[in-house]
C-alpha cells in the first residue's frame, strides 16, 4: 500500500498555453500554494488537501488534481490545476 503525501505544490496555470517564451510552468503560475493533507477524502474519493484558499483532491499516484475549489470557487475556464511535490520542508 502505497503512502499519502503531506504536502504538494498546486500551480494554477493557463491550460492552452503553446510558448511559454522560454519560462517554466512555475513562472507561469497565476496562483501557486502548498496545501497539505487533511486526513479527510473528498467526494472524488481521493484524498484532501486544503492551504492558502485552495481545497483539492489529489490522487496520490498520478498527481492528478481530481477536484478543486479556489477560495471557495470552482476553477476558471482555461486554467487547469497541477499537484507537484512539495519542496517546502
Amino acid at each position: 500500500m502505497s503512502t499519502v503525501p503531506k504536502r504538494f505544490e498546486i500551480l494554477v496555470v493557463p491550460a492552452h498555453v503553446e510558448d511559454r517564451g522560454g519560462a517554466s510552468v512555475k513562472d507561469t503560475a497565476v496562483r501557486a500554494a502548498v496545501v497539505e493533507a487533511t486526513g479527510e477524502r473528498g467526494n472524488s474519493g481521493y484524498p484532501r488537501y486544503a492551504g492558502h484558499g485552495i481545497v483539492a483532491d489529489i490522487d496520490p499516484e498520478t498527481r492528478t488534481v481530481e477536484a478543486i475549489l479556489l477560495d471557495g470557487n470552482e476553477l476558471d475556464y482555461g486554467l487547469t490545476a497541477l499537484a507537484l511535490d512539495s519542496t517546502d520542508g
